[in-house]
């Protein structure tokens, strides 16, 4: 029930703010529950609590209910969750006299709005003037570029769309696009808008959207998820900590966990004698996501998803590029 997440060699070279060796303050609290108000329907969701603050400023905001989502990178906070105080106090990222927008794809869906910087903070971990998105924000980014609502999925720019008031990405990645977006003008991310009318446009790696843990002082090299078990058939909430760095301090050291190296953050799971090259782990996503026509699949609003008569006891091995692998045995019941 350990995830341990790694990041690459040179995270250590990130800017940074602050950080608290000696008191050990490296971490949060995880809280898997429905939900906030007015987002239904949750389920097998890991939330964190973050606080953000216009830059070098007494205006701050305490934000419950932010997904930990190790499939993505950066923070994004809906726009309908932040006080009309911290609406006006967070500074806009400009370039060439224009406002900066993103576009940001996620397994099921989309979100798109205005690039700020803020004061951050998560546990005893703090971050000065970094990038963040407000999601759904007006104005100038009101018209979600054609380019990012083709992309696949529904907008997620209400909480109730997202279930959740934002979302920390603490994948595999210090910035969200990097070089690409940095060189390239129609990279699918980055927008100068005005009057609602978005451009395509390059952006310096230093103002993308960053990994929050990249910019951490000390414990920037990695995440670690400790969740306790959970037995059949569930229960409503439970909480657990994330900790940020690896073996940087006596509670996040590495122990004898197999380590899996990646591939732009992509391993091979192979299931049933079927090599899944494009795997990956993601706590943002709340289900296992694999075919087997083998299984019994739900009907009408659970289409989809799997039905099975009885649980069914599987097992996938998961492998690195490094050559290390190891077995994971997982259960699917009947989702209905």
């Amino acid at each position: 029930d350990q995830l341990v997440l790694f990041a690459t060699p040179d995270w250590s070279s990130s800017s940074s703010s602050s950080s608290s060796v000696a008191t050990l303050a490296n971490f949060t609290t995880i809280s898997v529950d429905p939900g906030p108000a007015g987002a239904d329907g949750n389920v097998n969701i890991g939330f964190v609590t973050v606080k953000i603050c216009a830059p070098g400023t007494t205006t701050c905001q305490t934000i419950d209910h932010i997904i930990m989502d190790t499939g993505s990178v950066g923070l994004r906070i809906e726009n309908e969750a932040l006080t009309p105080a911290m609406r006006t106090a967070l500074p806009h990222t400009m370039t060439g006299g224009k406002g900066v927008g993103e576009c940001y794809q996620y397994v099921d869906g989309y979100v798109f709005g205005s690039v700020r910087s803020a004061d951050f903070t998560i546990g005893g971990e703090s971050v000065s003037n970094m990038p963040l998105l407000v999601i759904g924000d007006n104005g100038d980014y009101a018209n979600v570029p054609t380019d990012c609502s083709s992309g696949g999925g529904d907008s997620h720019d209400t909480i109730a769309d997202f279930g959740a008031n934002g979302i920390i990405g603490i994948g595999m990645g210090v910035s969200d696009c990097g070089s690409y977006c940095a060189s390239t003008t129609n990279n699918g991310y980055y927008y100068t808008c005005v009057s609602a009318n978005c451009t395509a446009t390059i952006l310096a790696t230093s103002a993308q959207v960053p990994n929050p843990v990249a910019r951490m002082a000390v414990n920037n090299n990695g995440t670690m998820i400790d969740l306790p078990a959970v037995a059949h058939p569930g229960v409503v909430g439970l909480t657990g900590k994330l900790y940020f760095g690896i073996s940087t301090q006596s509670n996040n050291q590495l122990g004898g966990q197999t380590i899996l190296a990646t591939s732009n953050g992509l391993i091979t799971a192979t299931y049933k004698g079927v090599n899944l090259t494009q795997s990956f782990i993601d706590s943002g996503t709340n289900f296992y996501g694999f075919s087997d026509s083998a299984i019994t699949g739900c009907t009408g609003d659970l289409e989809g998803f799997y039905c099975p008569t009885s649980s069914l006891d599987l097992t996938a091995t998961l492998a690195g590029n490094n050559g290390a692998s190891k077995v994971v045995n997982f259960t699917i019941y009947n989702t209905d």
